[in-house]
Order: structure tokens, then C-alpha cells, then sequence
């Protein structure tokens, strides 16, 4: 028995029991209004309708005598009514409509203009149908008195007057707009006008706008409003390109010098904008004797007037320099790039000795628009290189790169972030220049800048590690230590967010690292951090881009022990775990593998250890094994695969005589039938799977060169008395130009860890090396094309690497590493394991279990990767 609560806790209970039963008292009161509000029996009689009318009757029945809901609803579906009878639609419901539409409330309004946008793009109904059924009520309600409302009916009616004929447009349209352009009207009725001349340029020939619009244009410029100067000087960039350069340079270039100095900003800033998006069609003399002092004046007035023009001109600086370069003499050119150079640290000197909770709010307001003006100077910086010449890039904008970089604000960061790839492509041979700038941003404390930054970073780290034609090795990636742990502390701090689609995609860039750093730096700094998020991480999708990224490490490391230590690993923690979700991303990697290596090698390695899990005791696992079987029945190739093919089928009846659970043996039925289904590839080539056998050959040649080249370059070192380093050999074969030729005669299983010995005539060996080299550069050229071809739809994403940034305290490398180099004589703890690799090998007999199966590698680990003088 429980003893009684103490007093206490009985107050304690009596008190919250009343303060709930306030609680109860406050819910009626609250639903009080509630239950007034429900429809009273008359009410409910009022709304219902006959259920054996007709759409149409129904329609026309609640337009006359239904609340102003079932009106609106009548209208939203109008559309349908269209579609469905089109005829009785127009004779009877859409009179009833303009009806209602007069004393409509805004609801009503909004809704009949989108249905009708939308009758004119579903072409329901002729052009000439539409424009006389539905053009004048668009018109009549162009004014409406609420400024939403003017504004969804006059964006219908741009739509219309798109498709409507000449005819239609003069008489309907352009012979009112006289009248309704007269300074006697309103200002909104002047504005719509501004809106529809600017639509119907295009309409008409040179000599009818010349007649009937351009008097109107020039009227409505000179308007005594300075909304309608600013809305009509918004629309010369239309009528210009309607009315050909002669009549822009005669008519359309005064108006806009004039309105450029108007007292109103608004239309100084309009001015101003229509000025650089018609750069192009004024000639260089109008460009440097009108254009260019206008600008100028704009520039020197900036600092002094309001800053929503100082936000414009930074906005438009690219705009500027491509439309005004060349002809700027050497002053002009000097002054403009010290203007740029100005705003790109604008509000950054300035000083004030408020705290952050005391400034005024004229003073956070003048900051933000500072803010605005430095992020359009980095919109704007690639624009600004080409101004200046690449060369020239050191001298006159690196300083003021630097100082973007390291902007306080994160938006501005943000964009150059965006920019970084474009200015890396623009300096070329120069790109060591912002190698800092790049470990800075990767460094970046927001994660949003590293987002930005890692969508084209692997074409960046392509550049900086093959790019510029200078022979100085300090000019490249190698001189630069701080990539990779950048690159780590980056992931870790991607990990430690909640941003996950970040972090998805930070780890599906980091494919392209095979072709940037070593195979022993990647072995050693990420493959088990790979391994640590395929396992703890808890975000399935960056299980996923984890795991796949894992699978292509594996696929270029050039080490063989090293990749037997891999697969090792991945059959035994994961194929192996204890834990089902383990073992559930063993068969997600396994998927990956088919996808990125050749059938060989999966039937060799992991097609034994796959098909065990259809003994494994949870379903889950068995029910997405099920889902695999016939990707992993696609792998096999008939008569060498024969005895695979019956442990296969084995498996698939055991599921089916012994499967418990209904759901896993559903599925199994299911796939039994896709199995019997499928046909087997054959060791020779087919023609139904020639494009796939092809390709399957080529992934197989790609992992025996890999091999080739690892005993080659053993050979190499033993030969010469020293080591070659992974950099001497990256740098050798960049050098290799010579294509890909690969032998006829390359036998099409992969060899074991004993059959790669190679000819014994030294030509022949030559050769080999060269081929090798030249494949492994070739493998990741032309955006990873093989890995494309394998990988399918998926793999497009997976391929653009990925890396990220560290904050600025955390430089670390990985604490829980266990691929760190070690000490000689001493051989990687993480994978040091006595169970030999699973074999299923092509020709081999009987296989039994993945544990006993295949030959172990007898050989002695080498110690410490001998080529490595130091961590890499």
C-alpha cells in the first residue's frame, strides 16, 4: 500500500482541481460566441439549395437570390462552368454576374478577376468571343476604389490585351485611354493609363505610336503628380524597344534627362534605372556625351540625397560597367573604381557611442540600407573584375574582396559566398590569390554563407587545385593546409546544426575529393567520419548521402589494403551490427555499390553478405532486402555466376516456406514474380544488354587499372630507391595527356589481392603506368562522367562535392578518428581484424559462409603507408 499524501501535496492537488475547474468556466465562456454563431433553422433554409438543379440553374440560382459567399463560390468556379458548357454559361450566368459585380465587396472582386485571367488561358472561348463577353467588365472595374482590387483587374487586362487584335485594342482600348489620360481625371485613372501605353507599344507599327501614343506619353511625363511621372517614366523602357532607336534617341531620351532632374527622388530614381536598362540601344556617342555625365551626377549627388538611390546604383554597377566600358577615359575609370571601392565599405567607419539597445531607429534604418548597398557591391563583384582586367585583380580589388569576406553582416557575406565561384572562373591562372578568402568562408560562423558557398564548390576546388598555368607549386591546392580541417570542422558544425539539408548536402559534395586531395588524406581525415554518420546520425537522408559518399571514397582509393580494410569494416559494423538500422544502411550501401562498381565486384564482396540478411530476425530489415533482390539478382552473369544464382534462389524459398510476418511475405511474393520476370546477363555480350554490359566492362577496367597502378607505382619506388608521394604522382599525371587505350585482352573479372602482377617487359609496364595515370585523371574530368553514367537520376547530386567551413575557435581535427596515420609498424586499429574478406569471385565453386569464404591476404599489413613521410 501507498501511504497518504501529505497536506501539502492534498493543497496542492485541491488547488490545481479548482484552478481547473476555472479552466472549464473560461472554455464555456470562450465557446459562448461560438454557439451564437451557428445558423439558426431559418438560416440553414435560407442557404439550402434543390439537389436536382442543374450546375448552370444552380449558378444562376444563388448569383439571384444566394448570400454573398455562395456568389463568390459561383464565380471561383466559373472556369468549370466555362469548360463544361460554355454557351449557357455566356447567355445566362455571366449577366448575372455583371450584376452582382456592382455592388460586390472586395472578396468577390479579387475572385472574378483571376477567373477571368483564367478563361483567357484556358482558351475556353474565342479571342473575339472573350473580348466581347468579358472586356468590359474588366474595363468598368479598373478603378475600383480599393487599390487591390484596380490592381488584380488591370493585371487581367494586360494579359487580354496580349492576345487581343488591332482593332479590338483601338477602339476598345486606346481610343478611352485619351479621355482617361487627361489631367481631369484621377490619379489612379492616370496611373492605369501609364500601365496599359507601356502594354500597348508593342501592338502597333512606329507611325500609329509616333500619331496616337507618343502625345500621350509625353502628356503623362510631364504630369503635375510625381507618382504618375515616376509610373510613366517606368514604362519608356517599353515603348522604346516599340518604336526603334531613332525614335527613342529623338523622343524618349529627352524625356528621361528631364525627368533625371525632377525634384521628386522617386522620379530620379526611375529615371535613373529606365537610363541603364536602355544602355544598349543608345550609340557610344549619346552614351558618353548624355549618358555618362548623367551617371556621373548620379554618383557625385548619391552620398547627399536619399539612400533608396544609393541602394539603385550599387544594384545597377554591373549593369554600368558593361554598358558604359570603353568609353571611360583612365580618370573616369579611376574615379568609378573608387566609387565602387566606397560603397563596398559603406557604414563600416562609421562610429557611434550608443549600445545596441540605444540607437535611434533613424539611425537602424540608415544601417540597413548601408547593409543593401554592400550586398549589391558583392552581387556585383564578378562584373567589377571584368571592369578592372584579372590581371589587375591584386592591385585594385583584392583588398576590397577581403573586406566583403570578412563583412560583419551575414547577408553580405551570403552573397559573395554565391559570387565565389564566378570570381574564381573570372581570375584563372590568379585564382591562388583568394585561396585565404576561401578557407575564410568555409570558416564562416553562419551556416547559411557555408550553404551558399558549397553549391559550386567543387568546380572551386577544381580550379584552385588544377587552375593558372603558373609552375610555382606554392601558387597551388597543396600549399594550402588549412583545406582540410576546414573541410572537417565544417561538416562537424553542419552536424551540430539542425539544419540537416545543409549537412545532406555538404557530405554529398564531398565526392569530388578523390580528384582534389590524396587517396591517403581522404583515408585517413573522412572515411571514418563517414562510417561515425552512416551509424549515429539520425537523419536518414544524411545517412544516405553519407553512405553513398563512403562508397565512392572507396571506389578511387588506390591503396588495396586499404580498401580490403574498408569493406572489412562495412560487412562486419554494419552488415554484421547489432543494431537493425545498421544493418538497414548496409543494404542502402550495398544499393550504392551496384549503382557506382562494376557487377564483379559486388558479386566478390558483398553479395554473400547481402542475401545472409534474409535471416535476419527483424522484418524491417527482411522487407527492404526483398526490395533489393532484384538489383542484387541484376549483378549476376550466367554461366559464371551460376552458383550465386542458387544460393539467390535458396534464400528467396526459404522467405517464402519459413516468412512469418504477412507484410514481409507479401513482398517476398511480389518479388518472386519481378525475379522470374527479369532475364539473366550473360558472360558475353547481348544485344538487349549491350549499352549496360559495355558499361559494366569499362567499371571493371577502371578497378583493374586502379590496381595496376598500385603495383606499378610499388615497382616505381623500389626501382628508384624513394618513395613516390601521392602529390609527385597527381602532379605527373595532370601532366598525362595521353587518352585512355585500354587492351582488348583485360581480363573481365577483378583480380585478387595476388593477381595483379604485371608483364615482365619494361615497355609494356611503361605503358601501363601511363594508361593508368591517364585514367585516373580522366575519371573524375567532364563532371564525373563515369560516376554519372553508373549512378542514374540519383546520382547527379551525389557528385557535386562538398565541404564546408570551420568556425573561427574551432580548428580541430577529428578527435574519434581511427584512420589517423600511424606510427611505423603499426597497422590501422580501426580495421585490424583476423576475419578474413568475404570471395565470391567469378568461377569459383562452392561458396559457403562470407566468414569462411575466399582466400585471406596472407600478407604482412604494411606499416604506416610507407609513401607518407608525415600525416597527410
Amino acid at each position: 500500500m501507498h501511504p497518504p499524501p501529505p497536506a501539502a501535496a492534498m493543497e496542492f492537488s485541491q488547488n490545481s482541481l479548482f484552478g481547473y475547474m476555472e479552466d472549464l468556466q473560461e472554455l464555456t465562456i470562450i465557446e459562448r460566441p461560438v454557439r451564437r454563431s451557428l445558423k439558426t433553422p431559418e438560416e440553414i433554409e435560407r442557404l439550402t439549395v434543390d439537389e436536382d438543379l442543374s450546375d448552370i440553374e444552380r449558378a444562376v440560382y444563388l448569383l439571384s437570390a444566394g448570400q454573398d459567399i455562395q456568389g463568390t463560390s459561383v464565380i471561383a468556379n466559373l472556369p468549370f462552368l466555362m469548360r463544361q458548357n460554355p454557351a449557357e454559361t455566356l447567355r445566362r450566368i455571366l449577366p448575372k454576374v455583371r450584376e452582382v459585380l456592382r455592388v460586390a465587396g472586395v472578396e468577390m472582386q479579387l475572385t472574378a478577376a483571376v477567373s477571368f485571367l483564367t478563361i483567357l488561358q484556358e482558351e475556353s472561348v474565342s479571342i473575339h468571343t472573350y473580348a466581347h463577353s468579358f472586356l468590359q467588365v474588366i474595363l468598368l472595374h479598373l478603378e475600383h476604389r480599393d487599390a487591390g482590387v484596380s490592381n488584380a483587374w488591370l493585371e487581367t487586362l494586360l494579359s487580354v490585351i496580349e492576345v487581343l487584335p488591332k482593332e479590338t485594342l483601338r477602339h476598345e482600348i486606346l481610343n478611352p485611354l485619351v479621355s482617361k489620360a487627361q489631367l481631369s481625371q484621377t490619379v489612379q485613372s492616370r496611373l492605369v493609363s501609364c500601365k496599359i501605353l507601356g502594354k500597348l507599344t508593342n501592338k502597333f507599327d512606329a507611325l500609329a505610336i509616333k500619331r496616337e501614343i507618343l502625345p500621350l506619353v509625353k502628356s503623362l511625363c510631364q504630369d503635375v503628380e510625381y507618382e504618375v511621372r515616376s509610373c510613366m517614366c517606368r514604362q519608356l523602357e517599353n515603348i522604346a524597344q516599340g518604336i526603334g532607336t531613332e525614335l527613342t534617341k529623338s523622343v524618349v531620351l529627352p524625356e528621361l534627362i528631364e525627368l533625371s532632374r525632377d525634384e521628386g527622388s522617386s522620379v530620379r530614381l526611375a529615371a535613373f534605372e529606365t537610363l541603364v536598362n536602355l544602355l544598349d540601344t543608345f550609340d557610344t556617342d549619346d552614351r558618353s556625351q548624355t549618358i555618362l555625365p548623367l551617371v556621373k551626377s548620379f554618383c557625385e549627388k548619391s552620398f547627399k540625397a536619399d539612400e533608396s538611390i544609393l541602394i539603385s546604383l550599387s544594384f545597377h554597377l554591373g549593369k554600368l560597367c558593361h554598358g558604359l566600358y570603353g568609353i571611360f577615359t583612365p580618370d573616369q575609370h579611376l574615379r568609378f573604381l573608387e566609387f565602387y571601392k566606397k560603397l563596398c565599405t559603406l557604414g563600416l567607419q562609421q562610429e557611434n557611442g550608443h549600445s545596441e539597445n540605444q540607437i535611434p531607429p533613424q539611425i537602424l534604418e540608415q544601417e540597413k540600407k548601408y547593409i543593401s548597398v554592400r550586398k549589391n557591391c558583392a552581387y556585383n563583384f564578378p562584373a567589377m573584375i571584368v571592369f578592372v582586367d584579372p590581371k589587375n585583380f591584386h592591385m585594385d580589388l583584392y583588398s576590397t574582396f577581403f573586406c566583403l569576406c570578412h563583412d560583419p553582416e551575414v547577408p553580405v557575406r551570403y552573397t559573395i559566398a554565391i559570387c565565389f565561384y564566378e570570381v574564381s572562373k573570372l581570375l584563372n591562372s590568379g585564382v591562388y590569390l583568394i585561396h585565404k578568402e576561401l578557407i575564410t568562408l568555409l570558416q564562416d560562423e553562419s551556416l547559411e554563407v557555408l550553404d551558399a558557398l558549397i553549391d559550386h564548390l567543387p568546380e572551386i576546388l577544381e580550379l584552385m587545385s588544377t587552375g593558372g598555368e603558373s609552375s610555382v607549386q606554392e601558387n597551388k591546392l597543396s600549399s594550402l593546409p588549412d583545406l582540410i580541417p576546414a573541410l572537417t570542422a565544417a561538416e562537424q558544425r553542419a552536424a551540430a546544426s539542425l539544419k540537416w539539408r545543409t549537412h545532406e548536402k555538404l557530405l554529398q559534395k564531398y565526392a569530388c575529393l578523390p580528384h582534389i586531395i590524396s587517396s591517403d588524406q581522404i583515408y585517413y581525415r573522412f572515411l571514418q567520419r563517414m562510417f561515425t554518420i552512416v551509424m549515429t546520425n539520425n537523419v536518414l537522408p544524411v545517412q544516405k548521402a553519407a553512405s553513398r559518399t563512403l562508397c565512392i571514397f572507396l571506389r578511387y582509393n588506390r591503396k588495396q589494403e586499404q580498401r580490403h580494410e574498408v569493406i572489412q569494416k562495412l560487412i562486419e559494423q554494419l552488415g554484421q551490427g547489432k543494431s537493425y538500422w545498421n544493418r538497414l544502411r548496409f543494404l542502402d550501401t550495398c544499393e550504392f555499390i551496384i549503382e557506382i562498381f562494376s557487377k564483379s565486384f559486388f558479386c566478390k564482396y558483398f553479395f554473400l553478405p547481402a542475401i545472409e540478411l534474409t535471416h535476419d530476425p527483424v522484418a524491417n530489415v527482411r522487407m527492404k532486402l526483398c526490395y533489393l533482390l532484384p538489383k542484387v539478382k541484376s549483378t549476376l552473369k550466367i554461366p559464371a555466376d551460376k552458383h550465386l544464382l542458387q544460393q539467390l534462389e535458396m534464400c528467396v524459398r526459404k522467405l517464402l516456406c519459413q516468412e512469418k510476418d504477412k507484410d514481409v511475405l507479401a513482398t517476398v511474393k511480389r518479388t518472386v514474380l519481378e525475379l522470374d520476370r527479369m532475364e539473366m546477363s550473360m558472360d558475353a555480350f547481348q544485344k538487349k544488354f549491350y549499352e549496360k554490359d559495355l558499361l559494366d566492362q569499362e567499371k571493371e577496367r577502371e578497378e583493374l587499372l586502379l590496381l595496376e597502378m598500385e603495383q606499378l607505382e610499388k615497382e616505381k619506388q623500389q626501382n628508384d630507391g624513394r618513395p613516390m608521394s601521392d602529390k609527385t604522382f597527381e602532379k605527373k599525371r595532370r601532366d598525362t595527356k595521353t587518352p585512355t587505350t585500354l587492351p582488348k585482352n583485360i581480363p573481365i573479372s577483378v583480380p585478387g589481392p595476388s593477381s595483379g602482377t604485371p608483364s615482365t617487359s619494361k615497355e609494356i609496364k611503361k605503358s601501363k603506368l601511363i594508361r593508368s595515370q591517364s585514367f585516373n585523371n580522366q575519371a573524375f574530368h567532364a563532371k564525373y562522367g563515369n560516376l554519372d553514367k553508373c549512378a542514374g537520376k540519383s546520382s547527379t547530386a551525389a557528385y557535386t562535392p562538398s565541404v564546408s567551413g570551420l568556425t573561427k575557435t574551432s580548428v580541430i581535427s577529428l578527435t574519434d578518428d581511427s584512420f589517423r596515420t600511424r606510427n611505423a609498424g603499426s597497422a590501422p586499429s580501426s580495421f585490424s581484424s583476423n576475419t578474413p574478406l568475404p570471395s565470391t569471385s567469378r568461377g569459383t565453386g562452392n561458396s559457403g559462409d562470407p566468414k569462411s569464404s575466399g582466400s585471406k591476404d596472407t600478407q604482412p599489413r604494411k606499416a604506416a603507408l610507407k609513401s607518407r613521410k608525415s600525416n597527410p
